[in-house]
């Protein structure tokens, strides 16, 4: 595991850690000694120690580094005056290396609760202004708690990361302080909510429990992640690379998509966590709360008829009809730079959370491929994990074809959105909207996997494969032994589509539950999740599946 060198501490401490008599006024309001007053007064100076963190110096150097403290993070995520502190005197207990000299209060991280929108979350922040935020026996010891107490209380939980990294001087104490992160994170998978907001550093395994939680927030300058860092790649390899071209915020963000999000600064990010903890429920057994919508659940949606082309080869951005649909326009897309052939966010129908998974013909005309079907399966899971009803809109040419592709694994890549969708137990509506052809067809929620209801427009062509490739195909020979063969073709192709291209095929095999006006769309949509609010299926017993890898 590699870690990083813990920061100095500003004006450290004194051993004891603890204010003394001197910072206290020596006479209750009434002139009469008190012990009990003295000992309050007292208490109140170490909390207040305790919440300034080691010296203004300090603070001014996490504000020139472009970041907030750990309290002004944790003020922006919840609401005003919530937040609870848990453990706020925990000193460390570690000697050796100066340790015993340098006891600081809170030994890095503050950890709680408090609640965001009225309801409660469980949180930790790293103070980057002690050791580095890095992480040793009881600032893990810290973190385990606050994780014990969010699975236990069936709440969401919040990590804003900002650490150096394990503390080398506790040596391997630190190491086994992230197995037990690592161990609670998995514990609580598909239980609570858990969501990382990257705002400094993360290095060496310390970057397994983000990949370990259901989404991540980077902010562009400030957060990176990376297992080895730029020096220890140099040094292997030869590469030459800077942190932030290693593993900054628009990296994960677009090309590894280990980040959901990405945001310019730590406000805007913070109020995109308060946003989507609104539109999650507090865990697997409760349903996303629901919320009064002015927004007409019978709205026609007009706009459509000019937004998306008849012809299928044309392209059009998905998220504007997204938005023409949803509650208000209003959606929260995650990983919107990376795997961009396909759509994945929240948004909510009715005034109800719903998950939406969309194809995007404006990037490779929709199709999926290996990073796409990645991003779509673990979308599909998460919002299966906590009750999330998902609506797929559908216009998809296929998957990827290429060398690349093959040896890359789209079989089992493909396979974990197939798998994902299969799996999911929740109501499940799809619409497609122009074309589906072939395995993508299939693996798009369609009726033969398991989706509860299927609609189309009077556009759509639900096939094998589009008209071109299927007449050359089925009618080789044929055109081959012509006279005239593109006219042979043209003529043959218009044949297949009005045989099995129409765009009541499908309707009238029973493949799709109806044919609807595009206008209808949301208020088709609302109906269909109203009938199916209350639905229960139960999957076979087992320990657990066996998911494509």
């Amino acid at each position: 595991m590699t870690v990083r060198s813990a920061a100095p501490v500003e004006s450290p401490a004194p051993a004891s850690g603890l204010a003394t008599h001197a910072d206290i006024p020596t006479d209750t309001p009434t002139g009469t000694p008190s012990a009990l007053r003295d000992s309050v007064a007292l208490l109140h100076a170490t909390r207040r120690e305790a919440e300034q963190g080691p010296s203004e110096r300090a603070t001014e150097q996490q504000h020139a580094r472009g970041k907030l403290t750990a309290r002004e993070r944790l003020d922006l995520l919840f609401d005003e005056g919530s937040f609870q502190e848990v453990e706020r005197l925990r000193r460390h207990r570690a000697t050796g290396f100066g340790l015993e000299h340098r006891r600081p209060h809170t030994d890095g991280v503050v950890t709680g609760w408090g609640t965001v929108h009225g309801r409660t979350v469980f949180a930790y922040a790293h103070d980057f202004r002690v050791f580095g935020g890095s992480l040793g026996e009881a600032h893990a010891a810290k973190i385990h708690k606050i994780m014990d107490m969010a699975l236990s209380a069936g709440a969401p939980l919040v990590s804003l990361n900002d650490g150096a990294g394990a503390r080398i001087q506790e040596g391997v104490s630190a190491l086994a302080g992230y197995g037990g992160i690592f161990q609670r994170n998995t514990k609580a998978s598909g239980v609570i909510p858990q969501i990382a907001v990257m705002l400094g550093p993360c290095a060496g395994g310390a970057a397994y429990s983000p990949a370990l939680n259901d989404f991540v927030f980077m902010v562009r300058g400030t957060s990176q992640m990376f297992i080895t860092g730029p020096d220890v790649v140099q040094s292997v390899t030869g590469e030459e690379i800077s942190h932030e071209g290693l593993g900054g915020a628009d990296v994960h963000g677009a090309v590894s998509g280990v980040a959901g999000f990405v945001h310019d600064d730590e406000t805007e990010c913070l109020e995109d966590v308060r946003h989507l903890l609104s539109l999650l429920p507090p865990n697997n057994r409760e349903t996303p709360p629901s919320y009064d919508c002015a927004d007409p659940a019978g709205r026609a949606n007009d706009a459509l008829a000019d937004l998306v082309p008849a012809d299928g080869n044309r392209p059009y951005d998905m998220r504007a009809v997204i938005e023409e649909v949803v509650d208000e326009g209003d959606w929260l897309e995650t990983h919107a730079g990376w795997a961009t052939s396909v759509l994945c966010g929240l948004a909510r129908l009715d005034g109800r959370t719903v998950g939406v998974v969309a194809s995007q013909p404006t990037s490779l005309a929709g199709v999926l491929d290996i990073h796409a079907s990645e991003k779509a399966a673990r979308f599909v899971s998460v919002c299966d994990a906590f009750s999330i009803p998902l609506v797929t809109l559908v216009d998809v040419p296929g998957f990827l074809p290429g060398v690349d592709q093959e040896h890359g694994g789209i079989i089992r890549h493909g396979a974990k959105l197939l798998y994902a969708y299969c799996n999911a137990t929740v109501p499940r509506v799809s619409v497609v909207l122009r074309k589906a052809y072939g395995g993508a067809y299939i693996v798009m929620d369609s009726q033969s996997i398991g989706a509860d209801a299927t609609y189309a427009w009077p556009t759509n062509e639900i096939a094998v494969m589009g008209a071109e490739g299927a007449a050359g195909v089925v009618f080789r020979r044929e055109i081959a032994a012509s006279d005239d063969p593109e006219a042979t073709r043209e003529r043959l192709v218009k044949e297949y589509k009005a045989e099995l291209m129409h765009p009541y095929h499908a309707a009238e095999r029973g493949l799709v539950d109806d044919v609807i006006d595009p206008a209808e769309t949301r208020a088709t949509l609302i109906e269909t999740l109203r009938a199916l609010r209350a639905k229960h299926a139960d999957l076979p017993s087992r320990k657990h599946g066996n998911p494509p890898t």
